[in-house]
C-alpha cells in the first residue's frame, strides 16, 4: 500500500514537471530521453501553446534552466503562441529546461509546464597510437589480442563506447569487442585461436551521441602482433686459454614453425652502467651460442639476451635476467702507480712510499717487488705481499738521492716497472704557480676542483711529463704514522683537475700540485721521473660548525683591564676555516653582554675600560662560514688598585711620616726649654713660698735675707717619744679648728708628730680632696737675722700654697711604725745660720716651737742628697686654705 502511494506521488511530480499529452505547452525539439548538446555551440528551443490553451498568450510564457540563470534578454517572441530561447552550451549545462505558462495576475486558471532534459558534452576524438600485441603463452601465442590507444586529453563528458574490430580476410571473419570502461585506453579481444601466418586487419572505433571516430587500420601478418618470451637457460662460460673471451649459450623459447627468431646480446662490466650490444648481424641466424671477444682479463661481466621474429617480423621480447661471469687472468699490462710523501727532519728525510695496483692488472696482484738505490747503488730490495700493505717507509739523508723501482706480479706474470727519482734537497725543480681550489655543488655530493698555472721547464733535456694532484687528510695525532693520502695524474697540457677521491665533509685536507719532469740520464741511458716543488693549500670539501668553543683563561687581571688568552682549537674540531673570534663579557650575573671581534689568528686580547674591584664573566665564540660555537664561561675579578698605585701610596705615606718626624724634631729643638719645663718641672723653693708672707710677725720679703733651704735626715720616732702635749692633741683630729691650728706642712703636727695625724685632720666632708689637690707645706720662719742673738720667742709656722707632692713617708705613714723605731726623712730646712740658732734652744715639751730630733754627735751636718733620693708623699686629705 505504501509503495503504491509513493508511485502515485512520483507520477504526479513527473506530470507537473515534464508535462503530459494534455499539457497546454510543448517544447521543440522534444525527446523523452536526454538531448545531448555539444559544448561551445548554441542551442535554441521553442515553446508552443497548443490550440486548446486559449487562456494564455505568449506573454505568459517563461523559461527556466536548472542550475543556470536565464535572462529575459535570451527570450524571443516568435508570435502570439510561441517563445524561443537560445543557450550558449557550456560543460555546466546538465539538467531540465522547462517552459511554463502562467498568469501574472490573480487568476483561477491553473499554470502549465513542460520540460526537456539536456546534457552537454564533446564528440569523440580519433584514437591515436593504436597498436595490438599477442604475448607468448607456454609454447604458443596467446589468442587474446591486447590493443591500446591514446584517447586524447579531452574527456567526452557523455557516454562513449570503444569497440575493437579484427578482420581475418582469409577466413572472412570479423571479431569485435566493446570496452565498457569509462574513458578506456586499452582493451583485449579474444580470437579463440591465434591465427598463425595469416593476415589481420585491426582497428578501434569510438562513438557517442555527438559523433563517432575510427583509428587507423593495422594491416599485418599475425606474426607482427606476436611477442615471444626471452631466450631460455642463458649461460656464460669462461675459457682458460682465452682471458679476453666469454662463451654465451641459450635455448629457443618457441618452435620455429610458429615463429622463427633471431637474437640480440648485450654485456657490461659489473661496476659499469653502460651496456655494450653485439651487432645484430652477428646474431641474426637461428643459433644457440655466441663467443664474446675483446674483453678485459680478470673482469666480471653481466650478460643479457632477447629475441625477435626473423627479419623483425614480431615484437622484441623482454631482456633476460643478468648472468655474470669473470674472464681469466693475464699478465699485467700496466705498471703500478708509485708516489711518495717526504717529511724533512734535522739531517734526514722520512720518505713514505705509496703505490696503487696497476690499472690493467689483468688478475689478482699477489706481490710487489720494491728496489731502492741510493746514489746509483742498490740499497734495499723488498718483496711486499699485496694483502699486507701498499706503503713502505725509508730514511734518506738530505745530501743523497734515491731511485725507486716497483713492479707487480699476479699468478700469470710481472707487470712493467714504475720508477720515481728523489733528488738531493738542493736539486729540487721548479713548481707550478697560482694554485687555487674551489668547491662545486653537485649531486649527490659536492666536488673539489683544483686549478694552477702551467709551468715551463728551465733546463735543457728536461720535459714536462704530467701533473700530479695529491690530497692528504691531516692526521689528528701528530705521531700518527699511517697517512690517508690519495692522488691522481693529469696530462701535461691540462691545468685543472676535478678530484675523484672520497673526500669527507668537515675534514681538513692538504691539496698539493706537483709537476712531473722527465729526463734521460746519459751515462746510464735510464729515464728518470722527478717531481718539482709542490704548492700546497689547506682545503675542505664542505665546511661545518666547530665541534667545541675556545677555553678562555685570564692571564693577568688589573684595575681596569684584563688579559685573556685561549688555545687554538684542534684542527679536526674546527669543521672549517675560522673566520673570527668574538669575545663576550659581562658584569657578574647580569648577562648584559658586550662583545669584541678579533681576527682568526688572534689568541689573546686585553679587555679595557673595566670597572675596578668588579666580578666579570667572559667567554669566546669561534665562527666559520657554516656557523659558530661558544666556549666555556670564565670568571675573574679586577683589582682595587692599579700598577704602581700601592707603591705611590706607600712612598707618600713614608715621605709624609719622614717630613712629620723632621718637623717634630725641629720643633722640639726650637722649643726645648718649654718641653724641658713640661717634662721636668723645677722643684718649688719652700723658702720662696707664700708662707713667708702669711705670718704677720715675719718681716717683709724684701727685708728678708735669702734663706738657704736644705734637706736633712731626721729620725722619726714612734708615737711613744712624742711630747705629752702632742699626745693630748691627737685625739682632737676630728675637730676642724684644732686640726688646722696644730697641723704642719712637713710632719703634719708640731714636735714631729706622725704625718698621719695631720692628714686626717680634715673631716669626712673634705674627703673629696685628693693628693692631686693643692698640697700645703709649712715653713719655719726665724724670728731674727743670722748673726743676731736669738730671742726666746717661739718660731712661727707659715703655710705654703705649693703644689709639690708630699714625701713618700707622709703618703704612707704606716711604714713608720713598721720600720721598728725610727726612719730617716728629708725635711726642708733653713741655712746653717738659722739652724744653729734655732737648734741651740732647749725644746720645751709645752712650747710650740719646732723641735728637731737630736742627731748623733758623731754625725756631721748632712749635705743635700741627690735628686734620686728625694721623695714626697702626698697627704691623704691635703690642707685647707687658711
Amino acid at each position: 500500500m505504501e509503495t503504491s502511494h509513493h508511485l502515485l506521488l512520483l507520477l504526479m511530480f513527473l506530470h507537473y514537471a515534464v508535462g503530459s499529452n494534455s499539457s497546454c505547452v510543448k517544447i521543440l525539439p522534444d525527446s523523452s530521453s536526454i538531448i545531448p548538446l555539444e559544448v561551445g555551440k548554441e542551442f535554441t528551443a521553442t515553446c508552443h501553446l497548443v490550440k486548446r490553451s486559449e487562456d494564455y498568450t505568449s506573454d505568459d510564457i517563461e523559461w527556466d534552466l536548472e542550475n543556470i540563470s536565464t535572462a529575459k534578454q535570451s527570450f524571443r517572441k516568435l508570435n502570439e503562441t510561441s517563445v524561443s530561447i537560445t543557450i550558449n552550451v557550456t560543460s555546466d549545462v546538465n539538467g531540465w529546461l522547462r517552459c511554463r505558462a502562467a498568469k501574472k495576475s490573480l487568476s483561477y486558471v491553473s499554470p502549465c509546464m513542460y520540460g526537456i532534459l539536456l546534457h552537454a558534452g564533446y564528440p569523440p576524438l580519433k584514437p591515436d597510437k593504436f597498436s595490438c600485441i599477442a604475448v607468448q603463452q607456454n609454447k604458443d601465442i596467446s589468442p587474446y589480442l591486447n590493443c591500446s590507444w591514446d584517447p586524447g586529453s579531452r574527456k567526452p563528458l557523455i557516454d562513449t563506447t570503444y569497440t575493437v574490430y579484427v578482420y581475418i580476410p582469409i577466413l572472412n571473419l570479423t571479431y569485435k569487442t566493446a570496452c565498457y570502461k569509462q574513458f578506456p585506453r586499452s582493451c583485449a579481444i579474444n580470437l579463440e585461436t591465434f591465427p598463425i601466418h595469416a593476415a589481420l586487419i585491426v582497428w578501434v572505433e569510438v562513438k557517442n551521441a555527438l559523433g563517432s571516430e575510427r583509428s587507423i587500420e593495422l594491416h599485418n601478418e599475425s606474426n607482427f602482433f606476436a611477442k615471444p618470451n626471452p631466450p631460455l637457460n642463458v649461460k656464460v662460460l669462461t675459457e682458460p686459454n682465452l682471458p679476453i673471451c666469454l662463451m654465451v649459450t641459450w635455448e629457443h623459447p618457441i618452435h620455429k614453425t610458429i615463429l622463427k627468431l633471431s637474437y640480440a646480446i648485450r654485456y657490461r662490466k659489473a661496476a659499469s652502467d653502460v651496456w655494450i650490444e653485439v651487432p645484430e648481424s652477428f646474431t641474426r641466424e637461428y643459433i644457440t651460442s655466441f663467443r664474446l671477444q675483446s674483453l678485459e682479463p680478470f673482469t666480471q661481466y653481466e650478460v643479457q639476451m632477447r629475441c625477435i621474429g626473423e627479419d623483425h617480423s614480431s615484437y622484441w621480447s623482454d631482456w633476460s635476467t643478468s648472468v655474470t661471469a669473470t674472464t681469466t687472468e693475464a699478465k699485467p699490462e700496466s705498471a703500478p702507480d708509485l708516489w711518495r710523501i717526504i717529511q724533512p727532519t734535522a739531517n734526514n728525510r722520512n720518505i713514505t712510499l705509496l703505490w696503487k695496483a696497476p690499472v690493467k692488472a689483468n688478475g689478482q696482484i699477489l706481490v710487489y717487488y720494491l728496489n731502492i738505490s741510493q746514489d746509483e747503488r742498490m740499497f734495499e730490495r723488498h718483496s711486499i705481499k699485496a694483502n699486507l700493505s701498499l706503503m713502505h717507509s725509508i730514511e734518506l739523508p738530505a745530501k743523497k738521492s734515491a731511485n725507486i723501482e716497483i713492479t707487480a706480479a699476479n699468478s700469470v706474470g710481472v707487470s712493467p716497472k714504475a720508477t720515481l727519482f728523489i733528488p738531493k734537497t738542493d736539486q729540487e725543480l721548479d713548481g707550478v704557480k697560482n694554485m687555487s681550489w674551489s668547491v662545486r655543488n653537485e649531486k649527490p655530493k659536492p666536488v673539489m676542483q683544483v686549478e694552477w698555472t702551467a709551468v715551463l721547464p728551465t733546463y735543457a733535456g728536461l720535459h714536462l711529463s704530467e701533473y700530479l694532484v695529491e690530497w692528504v687528510k691531516i692526521p689528528q695525532d701528530e705521531h700518527q704514522t699511517e697517512l690517508q693520502a690519495d692522488w691522481q695524474r693529469v696530462p701535461y697540457n691540462v691545468t685543472k683537475a676535478t678530484l675523484n677521491g672520497d673526500l669527507k665533509e668537515c675534514e681538513p685536507y692538504l691539496i698539493s700540485v706537483y709537476p712531473i719532469y722527465k729526463y734521460h740520464v746519459q751515462h746510464t741511458l735510464q729515464v728518470h721521473f722527478q717531481a718539482g716543488k709542490p704548492v700546497t693549500r689547506q682545503a675542505y670539501i664542505q665546511q661545518g660548525t666547530p665541534e667545541k668553543g675556545p677555553t678562555v683563561t685570564v692571564k693577568k687581571s688589573k684595575k681596569n683591564s684584563a688579559e685573556l688568552t685561549w688555545e687554538k682549537i684542534p684542527l679536526h674540531s674546527r669543521g672549517g676555516f675560522i673566520t673570527k673570534y668574538v669575545i663576550f663579557y659581562a658584569v657578574g650575573n647580569t648577562r648584559q653582554w658586550r662583545s669584541v671581534t678579533v681576527g682568526p689568528n688572534v689568541h689573546s686580547y686585553v679587555l679595557t675600560d673595566l670597572a675596578s674591584e668588579t666580578d666579570y664573566v667572559v667567554k669566546v665564540m669561534v665562527s666559520t662560514v657554516a656557523g659558530s660555537k661558544n666556549g666555556t664561561d670564565c670568571t675573574f675579578k679586577t683589582v682595587k688598585y692599579g700598577d704602581g698605585e700601592v707603591e705611590v701610596i706607600v712612598v707618600v705615606v713614608c715621605l709624609s711620616f719622614l717630613f712629620l718626624t723632621v718637623f717634630i724634631i725641629m720643633f722640639c729643638l726650637r722649643k726645648r726649654e718649654v718641653i724641658k719645663k713640661l717634662l721636668w718641672p723645677q722643684v718649688p723653693d719652700p723658702s720662696d713660698s707664700s708662707i713667708a708672707h702669711w705670718s704677720p710677725d715675719f718681716p717683709i720679703k724684701a727685708d728678708m735675707p735669702k734663706e738657704d733651704v736644705s734637706v736633712v735626715e731626721v729620725d722619726v720616732f714612734d708615737g711613744k717619744s712624742l711630747c705629752e702635749e702632742d699626745k693630748t692633741v691627737l685625739p682632737l683630729k676630728k675637730d676642724k679648728y684644732l686640726s688646722e691650728e696644730h697641723s704642719s706642712g712637713i710632719g703634719g703636727s708640731s714636735c714631729m708628730s706622725s704625718p698621719r695625724h695631720s692628714v686626717s685632720d680634715s673631716d669626712e666632708g673634705d674627703s673629696g680632696q685628693t693628693t692631686a689637690s693643692t698640697v700645703q707645706y709649712s715653713s719655719v720662719v726665724a724670728s731674727g737675722y743670722k748673726g743676731q742673738t736669738p730671742n726666746h720667742q717661739p718660731p712661727v709656722f707659715a703655710r705654703s700654697e705649693s703644689t709639690q707632692p708630699l714625701l713618700d713617708c707622709e703618703e704612707h705613714p704606716d711604714h713608720l711604725n713598721e720600720s721598728g723605731g725610727h726612719s730617716k726623712n728629708s725635711y726642708f730646712r733653713r741655712g746653717r745660720e738659722l739652724e744653729q740658732g734655732v737648734l741651740g734652744q732647749d725644746c720645751d715639751g709645752g712650747s710650740l716651737s719646732f723641735c728637731p730630733v737630736q742627731e748623733e754627735e758623731t754625725s756631721p751636718v748632712v749635705e743635700d742628697p741627690p735628686a734620686s733620693a728625694l721623695s714626697y708623699m702626698p697627704q691623704q686629705s691635703g690642707y685647707r686654705p687658711q
